[in-house]
């Protein structure tokens, strides 16, 4: 592992390496990158200094690896930091009230709570067991993922709320299971923040608090 690295980027590229929650260009690669390292800008590089001229300006970053944090699902956190931010304009309560989303969080949640079944019970969790628990959660991976599709970074209300409609038109009481994720929310006061501002322990406590409610993002 080196001790700091000094590189030079597209300015773009290291212009979002080195973005802080609020910024225009803060995203996914921030987060992860100043999760492992500290990333300091340190000057920019025009295009005219180079023969033949490229057609954008450069920039020199500096980056300093740190210890990881212990105990932390790196699959987890991607996972749930891509989710989030699909729509980084977006409440986190919009996007977590989101049909596919639930359905598939929901589908997952299921899933591990049967396979730790027999441990709770007092019985052993055999091979197959284990092997089955990775595949559910891989697959949720795989599915969120997926999700650029159906979930656009765009900044429009959040006033679109699916609701669930009977057969009658009347909206339905909400599930158990979106009662407990928005209780999540509520309990960590993220229900009306968004990813574009939220930092790195901001996303690692909202993390915690899925994981404590036996949500998981892998």
């Amino acid at each position: 592992m080196f001790r700091a690295a000094v590189i030079m980027f597209q300015r773009e590229f290291a212009m979002r390496l080195v973005a802080r929650p609020g910024d225009p260009l803060y995203c996914r690669l921030s987060v992860n990158t100043q999760l492992l390292a500290r990333v300091s800008h340190i000057l920019k590089v025009g295009r005219n200094n180079f023969r033949p001229p490229p057609k954008v300006d450069s920039s020199v970053v500096r980056i300093e690896p740190m210890k990881p944090f212990e105990h932390l699902n790196f699959k987890e956190w991607d996972g749930l930091v891509r989710l989030c931010f699909n729509r980084k304009n977006k409440t986190l309560g919009a996007i977590f009230k989101h049909k596919t989303l639930l359905s598939m969080l929901e589908k997952n949640y299921k899933t591990l709570q049967a396979l730790q079944l027999p441990a709770e019970n007092g019985s052993s969790v055999d091979d197959d067991d284990d092997k089955h628990m990775s595949l559910a959660v891989s697959a949720l991976g795989d599915a969120l993922g997926d999700m650029n599709m159906d979930m656009d970074d765009d900044d429009g209300d959040d006033d679109e709320d699916e609701m669930d409609m009977d057969d009658g038109g009347h909206a339905k009481k909400p599930s158990e299971f979106k009662q407990k994720v928005l209780a999540v929310l509520r309990e960590g006061h993220f229900e009306e923040k968004r990813a574009s501002k939220l930092s790195q322990d901001d996303f690692i406590r909202l993390l915690s608090l899925f994981n404590k409610a036996g949500i998981h993002f892998s």
